[in-house]
């Protein structure tokens, strides 16, 4: 049980997590702050939040838990802003979906208080941002990925995994440099690729026509291409050095696959599908591969 959650951020994954806190009997308060006043009023009108704050100062004053849910190229500023506000034994956590410079903003904007905090990304999202799809359940049966670095107090870690565990979340911890890597080909490729696979489509003459003949695959395939633009321009930016490593990856298999194409080679072809299928059709949602396919770490 926590006294008072901060909520730095009451959109999507703050106004979610809130809500699963208060739903599991986790935290007695929660004192929200968004830069938009009408979001936070929202909030508080949905029940994720019980007090607004003016400031992300007052929002974690006196709280022993904080969630900073901004884009992840606000997190030094934000840093900054609740540093002063901070009690020593507040557990503080963000929900980025890129770690190492959350945590370089973290060294800068947290300063002393660096050991407060337990960089985490939570698997679970929609297309659909804003208070008004938060949920209680968004994050059971999910993974939280959780990226402490040497400062961060073994204490905190254990809190923070005992918290996300308790509103459902599975968690695994890593290095904020292979969180990075890995979720650049697992998550911002696959995005990349639905944006330009769409802006591909529409540039066409007959673009909007074929968009009128798409059925369930294209559905399936461009579902994340309706992700809210500002959120991902930061994410595809902050991640920029390990997501071209991911589309040169890309690139190359795309090659090999036109190659056969054009050769008519329908052994090449069928080969290379056919791995793709028994990959795919091996994975599970917890993200990982059955261990007949499972591929080599680098």
């Amino acid at each position: 049980m926590f006294e008072q959650l901060g909520l730095i951020g009451c959109g999507l994954m703050g106004g979610s997590f809130a809500l699963a806190l208060k739903k599991a009997g986790l935290v007695r308060r929660v004192v929200g702050y968004s830069k938009s006043p009408s979001t936070t009023e929202r909030a508080r009108q949905l029940g994720a939040i019980d007090v607004a704050a003016p400031s992300a100062l007052l929002a974690v004053s006196g709280a022993d838990l904080v969630l900073m849910a901004v884009p992840v190229s606000a997190s030094e500023a934000t840093f900054k802003a609740m540093r002063h506000g901070l009690s020593p034994q507040a557990l503080v956590m963000d929900v980025g979906s890129t770690k190492v410079d959350v945590v370089e903003a973290a060294r800068l904007g947290l300063q002393g208080r660096l050991g407060n905090f337990v960089p985490a990304h939570p698997i679970a999202g929609k297309e659909l941002a804003g208070i008004d799809h938060a949920e209680a359940t968004l994050f059971a049966g999910r993974q939280v990925v959780l990226t402490p670095v040497k400062a961060t107090l073994r204490s905190n870690v254990q809190r923070a995994t005992q918290l996300w565990s308790a509103i459902g979340a599975r968690v695994v911890t890593m290095r904020p440099e292979d969180h990075d890597s890995a979720f650049a080909a697992v998550s911002h490729l696959p995005h990349l690729l639905a944006f330009a696979f769409i802006n591909g489509i529409v540039a066409q003459p007959q673009g909007e026509r074929y968009l009128e003949l798409a059925g369930p695959g294209f559905r399936d395939f461009s579902r994340i291409a309706a992700s809210d633009p500002t959120i991902w321009r930061d994410i595809l930016l902050a991640n920029r050095m390990q997501l071209l490593a991911q589309a040169e990856a890309f690139r190359e298999a795309l090659q090999a696959l036109e190659a056969a194409i054009g050769a008519g080679d329908a052994v090449v072809l069928e080969a290379a599908i056919d791995a793709a299928s028994r990959v795919r059709g091996n994975w599970r949602a917890t993200g990982t591969v059955a261990p007949e396919t499972s591929l080599s770490a680098p």
